[in-house]
């Protein structure tokens, strides 16, 4: 997948990669790749919105992410295009040092000595999963959503900062960054032409819930 270049002749696909609906967090804890965090009810209702958006649509494969999160945001989209949801790793959310703790708010862990070894290099960042490394696995499971529904329409969910990295790509943008545009439930539809992707877009379906 390379960045936008002037289009080909080919036929086009597009593969949009949704994220998830909120989760039930209570403890408010950064759960990362943790297992047991599913949906709330308020995001169970953003999937359902979501589902609707393609409801007529070419969507000839679904993916998601192994995570509970993203399992269950897929389940309505599969009702609406009536395809089996495919289980992805290479979509999975980050890798995070932080997981399992507070990292915002006045107990946010962040403040602990103990943890600052771990900051040194917000660029790559020294915290977590490097953003190459993201980039390089959806990157790759974005050409081969392609290749899957060739001519169609892809459906992946996956998470909010291995989606960010793939928008920044296309907008030949620097990874590293300090804000995001990538709302729960929120769309970024790729368009495809051979490996380029030649235009995208952005959508928030939910964004009423």
């Amino acid at each position: 997948m390379t960045q936008p270049s002037a289009a080909r002749d080919d036929t086009r696909t597009t593969v949009h990669l949704v994220r998830h609906g909120e989760v039930h967090n209570p403890n408010k804890l950064l759960y990362g790749r943790m297992p047991g965090y599913h949906l709330s009810s308020r995001g169970r209702s953003m999937a359902a919105r979501t589902a609707q958006f393609f409801a007529g649509r070419d969507v000839t494969y679904l993916a998601a992410s192994p995570l509970e999160r993203a399992q269950e945001t897929a389940q309505p989209i599969a009702a609406v295009t009536g395809l089996a949801v495919h289980t992805r790793g290479d979509i999975i959310e980050a890798g995070n040092t932080f997981e399992g703790l507070r990292t915002k708010g006045v107990r946010t862990q962040l403040a602990n000595p103990i943890r600052w070894r771990h900051m040194t290099n917000p660029l790559l960042p020294s915290w977590g999963e490097p953003y190459e490394e993201i980039l390089t696995r959806m990157r790759g499971a974005v050409l081969d959503a392609a290749a899957q529904a060739a001519g169609h329409e892809a459906v992946m969910v996956s998470h909010q900062l291995p989606i960010v990295m793939v928008q920044r790509f296309v907008q030949g943008k620097p990874l590293a960054h300090v804000s995001r545009e990538c709302d729960l439930a929120s769309v970024t539809s790729l368009v495809l032409d051979g490996d380029d992707v030649v235009d995208w877009a952005y959508a928030t379906p939910a964004q009423e819930i």
